[in-house]
């Protein structure tokens, strides 16, 4: 199992930005996909989580943080074994590094790509 993530950087209070998190070793089309981050000082939390359905078909759920509700929107692209995060209205408290996690009999991460939000 391998997960890359990719589309971190600096970016203004109130900006966008794009991850992107490409999958192989398994049959991605079969997992639940979700997105994670840490910040310095603090533990890992679930930003949002997106079922193994592909995006804008039916059965496909997503979940997300009450801290980001209405703000990110998690989605996949199945033919592209692909997961994103879109974040939108960024804040500095949003500053971490974001790692993409799949879960099978125990849980797989990527290398982390770090998002900093300047005020």
């Amino acid at each position: 199992v391998q997960l890359v993530e990719s589309g971190g950087g600096l970016v203004q209070s109130g900006g966008s930005l794009r991850l992107s998190c490409a999958a192989s070793g398994f049959t991605f089309s079969s997992y639940g996909m979700s997105w994670y981050r840490q910040a310095p000082g603090k533990e890992r939390e679930l930003v949002a989580r997106i079922s193994s359905a592909g995006s804008g078909s039916a059965g496909s759920t997503t979940n997300y943080a009450d801290s980001v509700k209405g703000r990110f929107t998690i989605s996949r692209d199945n033919a592209k074994n692909t997961v994103y995060l879109q974040m939108s209205s960024l804040k500095p408290e949003d500053t971490a590094v974001y790692l993409c996690n799949v879960r099978r009999l125990h849980d797989y991460w990527g290398q982390g790509t770090q998002v900093t939000v300047s005020s």
